[in-house]
């Protein structure tokens, strides 16, 4: 099996290209899966020259078996429960607010030093691309379109440069457009298809982020000619 891509960089460029019809759109927001999904998000946002936020999503894992969610929490103060899985297993209230309670403390914890004191972008009446590196599953993903939905998006497209194949075919009836670059058939783990995939760091996150609101304030400035600068 031969790589993909080199790196979340270059298939954050790749990725780029096919949204480049919503380019400089004022009604267009980046929102990346942190960690993975910011290195590739912010090349689609630079390319597109629109803003660049994180969207945090974090599983609410059934007792024991942690793999299975029974629920999400994410930025916005937004919950999402799997009622069937709840009551199948039989899950008290209780039980939810405990481990919601802790994934709401890690959350609130990231956007802290993400965002630093700037605000959360805009979502409501807004197109949202949302990113991440790559969907095996798609369960953060599918919590994170089933939470940005309760703030009202004009639309969501999900984008990410590789996924398994079923799962990237789901997503086309969950959002207003899936943009998947590559699906390989047998899939494995989303990792074996980048050359380099090191873990992404809460700081290169933050900076990131940073990068992007300057970049995107020098090209306003410079008027629709002007170059935004690379990391």
């Amino acid at each position: 099996m031969s790589d993909l891509f080199q790196d979340r960089t270059e298939a954050g460029q790749i990725l780029a290209t096919r949204l480049r019809y919503l380019a400089e759109r004022p009604d267009v927001v980046v929102m990346a899966l942190p960690r993975g999904g910011v290195p590739v998000a912010y090349e689609v946002a630079n390319e597109l020259r629109v803003p660049l936020d994180v969207f945090l999503v974090r599983k609410l894992g059934v007792p024991g078996h942690e793999e299975l969610a029974m629920g999400a929490v994410a930025s916005g103060g937004i919950r999402v429960i799997n009622e069937k899985v709840i009551e199948l297993l039989d899950i008290s209230e209780e039980t939810i607010e405990t481990i919601a309670q802790k994934e709401w403390e890690e959350l609130e914890r990231r956007e802290r030093i993400y965002r630093a004191d700037e605000p959360p972008a805009e979502v409501q009446g807004r197109i949202v691309i949302l990113v991440d590196d790559g969907l095996a599953t798609g369960a953060s993903m599918r919590a994170g379109v089933l939470a940005l939905r309760q703030q009202q998006p004009a639309g969501i497209i999900v984008a990410v440069p590789v996924a398994a194949p079923e799962t990237s075919a789901d997503f086309e009836t969950e959002v207003e457009q899936t943009v998947c670059l590559e699906t390989p058939e047998p899939f494995y783990a989303v990792g074996l298809y980048y050359r380099h995939f090191p873990q992404v760091t809460d700081e290169e996150v933050t900076e990131m982020l940073r990068q992007a609101r300057e970049d995107l304030t020098t090209s306003e400035t410079q008027g629709p000619n002007g170059k935004r600068r690379k990391m």
